[in-house]
């Protein structure tokens, strides 16, 4: 079987395993309590949130750890903008090709607490204007929020420029880097935050986290014994803060390569597939994507019938993001790039882990498709 959803979590590395495994044992204490137990425990946390921070270009109290990516999202979301609010500030700018949580957050937002949510435009790749953001930004703007890397077509935005315009009106900016972190460097980018998570870059899931530059004021969504600086109260998870740094320091020490290796397997693969499929069209931008992700749609066919296909023959992908894998609606990212509807619905999205392949894999990978798709159209 060949797993091709690294995009929707990837297996936990055998290295992140044994350095979280003594907190999952012997060095159980919680980080909060004042005696020994309790004291190795915070001294492993702070290690941790360092090593994170080093990785993100941030300091170390700039780190909060979360359960996930969703929640980093949330919380910066949200808690960036509820801070915002006592100083008049109610308006957010986010894409419309954004993740869920970024777009549940900021609907939330605008339901109850009167923040007016605009939507940049996006062109047929997924990409954002430096120019479009500069036109919304206002006096009144708590902050921009956007993905580093589209988590369905790969679209990687020119950050630096957007946030150069973000910081010329001193207006903060997100970066939700969950699919991003590993495979692009992170740490000269100039966002004022950023939201990463350990599933996707080998460590379990249920642990992230979330990097707010000290300046920037942040309202917290949990409320409790006051952990993490008061900014995301409960018990920390020390173990999955441990693996997230290790995943994500492994990942960074071997991003130039392996992104090189993957990246070129990648661009086989997708020539190999238009080139034998003729109702296949790469969805995202053809160039600035991220090294592992190829995504298409086939027109006249269904992608739930190519998947199917797939699976039977071995190959494991997706239609599209795994947070929005029970709906029936077409992918909200392919429709805000100007795909019709009926043609988003066929959409299947592969997405390249970072171990080795066979060097034929891309070709014999890419007839795979072919059949599957001429099986599944016929």
């Amino acid at each position: 079987m060949l797993y091709l959803d690294h995009a929707a979590t990837s297996p936990v590395r055998p290295e992140v395993l044994e350095a979280m495994r003594p907190y999952l044992t012997g060095v159980f204490g919680n980080p909060s309590s004042h005696h020994t137990a309790g004291e190795a425990a915070a001294s492993a946390l702070d290690d941790a949130r360092a090593r994170v921070a080093r990785v993100l270009g941030m300091r170390a109290g700039d780190v909060v750890f979360t359960a996930g990516g969703t929640e980093a999202n949330n919380l910066a979301v949200k808690g960036i903008v509820l801070a915002a609010l006592e100083a008049g500030r109610r308006h957010l700018v986010v894409s419309p090709i954004e993740h869920e949580s970024i777009l549940e957050s900021a609907g939330y937002l605008r339901r109850f607490h009167a923040v007016e949510v605009t939507l940049l435009p996006v062109d047929a790749h997924g990409r954002i204007a430096p120019d479009d953001l500069a036109a919304v930004l206002r006096d009144d703007t708590a902050l921009v929020s956007i993905g580093h890397a589209n988590n369905e077509i790969g679209t990687v935005q020119d950050v630096a420029a957007l946030a150069s315009v973000a910081r010329a009106v001193r207006v903060p900016l997100h970066l939700d880097a969950v699919q991003s972190a590993g495979w692009l460097p992170l740490s000269d980018l100039g966002a004022d935050a950023v939201s990463i998570a350990g599933h996707k870059l080998g460590a379990p899931k249920g642990i992230g986290a979330l990097a707010v530059r000290g300046r920037v004021p942040l309202e917290p969504l949990l409320h409790g014994g006051g952990q993490e600086r008061g900014r995301r109260s409960g018990t920390e998870n020390v173990a999955g803060a441990v693996a997230l740094a290790t995943a994500l320091e492994l990942a960074e020490q071997e991003r130039e390569t392996v992104a090189a290796r993957v990246g070129s397997a990648t661009t086989r693969f997708i020539s190999r597939v238009l080139a034998a499929v003729p109702e296949a069209a790469l969805t995202g931008d053809p160039v600035q994507r991220l090294p592992g992700t190829a995504s298409f749609t086939f027109a006249g066919t269904s992608g739930e019938a190519v998947l199917l296909e797939l699976e039977r023959r071995g190959v494991i992908s997706s239609s599209g993001s795994a947070c929005a894998a029970d709906s029936d609606e077409p992918s909200h990212v392919l429709v805000a790039c100007g795909v019709p509807a009926e043609v988003a619905q066929t959409s299947v999205r592969f997405t390249f882990g970072r171990d080795p392949l066979p060097e034929d894999a891309p070709e014999r990978l890419a007839a795979l498709v072919a059949e599957s798709v001429r099986t599944a159209g016929g």
